[in-house]
């Protein structure tokens, strides 16, 4: 019986840990739409923008993969997009040909800049009990 409740226990708590990252994505989302951005879209620029303080400053896309909860194709996706919206740039490794790079562009920082504090009042709205 212990087993079935410490189970069930477990089971519950990461019920949990779900609804809370579900609740507080979409509250990201709602916060972040009006300029274009979704919480995925956030986190690479969030990223780049501190990884990256200085302006033209580089990333390799291979040390976001674990970072931004995505696949790497769909975060190559969303670089993409990213790049089309003139947010980031992306070029190619001059030592290793298969790295690519990624940065901030100006209009990027400066987009990342206006929407931080909305993201970070989304967190605190929906991690906050």
């Amino acid at each position: 019986m212990a087993a079935n409740t410490a189970e069930a226990g477990l089971e519950q708590r990461w019920r949990d840990i779900l609804s809370a990252h579900a609740r507080t994505m979409c509250e990201i989302d709602r916060a972040l739409h009006p300029h274009g951005l979704g919480a995925s879209d956030f986190e690479v620029l969030d990223i780049l923008a501190t990884e990256s303080a200085a302006e033209g400053a580089q990333c390799r896309v291979q040390n976001l993969v674990g970072r931004v909860h995505l696949s790497q194709s769909a975060l190559s996706r969303l670089i993409g997009r990213l790049e089309k919206d003139g947010l980031v740039e992306r070029s190619v490794c001059a030592e290793d040909r298969r790295g690519v790079w990624v940065a901030l562009t100006v209009k990027g920082r400066e987009l990342h800049g206006e929407v931080l504090p909305l993201q970070r009042a989304a967190l605190a709205r929906a991690l906050t009990l």
